[in-house]
């Protein structure tokens, strides 16, 4: 599938002539038109040996010309060409800028990095369905907070993730992570609080809570050397990473979390404090996870 095309146009006297690279999601592939038609063409996957190694098209002009032209990645998101006409240089895209990738993107592209990200696509595309409970489960909570109240809405989020857990049974997609126990307790002690209090302020004030005791939780796995929350959370995350660390940051930001979450409901009320929770606080967690995540790998 194309996501982009980059259109180069060689000034060769004569004739109207047209590069077209195309950016797939497998690879990349370079076409040569010559007055409308195309006269060469040639493609290279992401599973090649060499994945960004520069084309060479090449075709005869009708008045016996040898037309060459190279193409290739210059950055990340630009693609250079030359063209040369019986071997001398005629035109460039970037006159004097080599068509070549920067050697720390180049570096990227190494078999082992490549092997790599493969690794990290295949654990991302099964993880993908317990991402999609987790963020419907918090826009269900989103929509019955605002259509009823806070209390009614963890008691339904609660319900739901036990159907959750029931589902889980009988499929073999993982619909939960690699926190799937933790978070069903956590779940059923929000809604028992909820049930218990039947209070905004108290269901907002209990968010807090359960926030703060979750990073209590991972803070002593951390001491214990990570080995039950920290490596749940490493199976459910890419790359090799070492539990301690993983669960001793995520405490840390578990307790940074508690802390603006209280900040907002005292400054903000329930409608900030909804926003906060459903729409900002997550890509903010996300970010700093990816950094917890870099300082852990092994």
């Amino acid at each position: 599938m194309r996501y982009w095309r980059y259109r180069h146009r060689p000034a060769i006297a004569g004739h109207d002539v047209c590069l077209l690279i195309d950016a797939h999601v497998t690879g990349w592939e370079s076409r040569l038109l010559v007055d409308g038609a195309e006269v060469a063409r040639q493609w290279s996957g992401l599973d090649s040996a060499d994945p960004l190694a520069n084309h060479g098209l090449a075709t005869t002009l009708p008045d016996g010309r040898e037309l060459a032209v190279e193409c290739g990645y210059n950055s990340l998101a630009t693609t250079g060409a030359a063209a040369y006409v019986d071997g001398r240089l005629v035109w460039e895209s970037h006159p004097g800028r080599p068509i070549a990738l920067p050697a720390r993107v180049k570096a990227m592209a190494n078999p082992e990095r490549l092997a790599q990200n493969k690794a990290h696509m295949a654990q991302l595309k099964r993880n993908w369905p317990a991402m999609a409970c987790d963020i419907g489960i918090g826009l269900l909570f989103y929509a019955v907070a605002k259509l009823v109240d806070l209390p009614t809405a963890a008691i339904v989020s609660a319900v739901a993730g036990i159907m959750l857990a029931v589902v889980q049974r009988f499929v073999k997609v993982d619909l939960l992570g690699g926190l799937a126990r933790f978070g069903i307790v956590m779940g059923l002690v929000s809604a028992g609080l909820a049930i218990a209090f039947r209070d905004d302020r108290a269901v907002m004030m209990r968010s807090t809570l359960m926030g703060t005791i979750t990073a209590l939780a991972f803070l002593g796995d951390a001491a214990l050397g990570g080995r039950w929350l920290g490596k749940g959370l490493a199976n459910y995350m890419p790359g090799p990473l070492d539990p301690r660390r993983l669960a001793l940051g995520i405490g840390l930001l578990g307790l940074a979390s508690a802390a603006a979450e209280q900040t907002i409901i005292i400054m903000g009320g329930k409608d900030a404090w909804l926003t906060w929770t459903t729409f900002i606080e997550m890509p903010v967690s996300v970010a700093l996870i990816m950094l917890i995540a870099h300082h852990a790998r092994v």
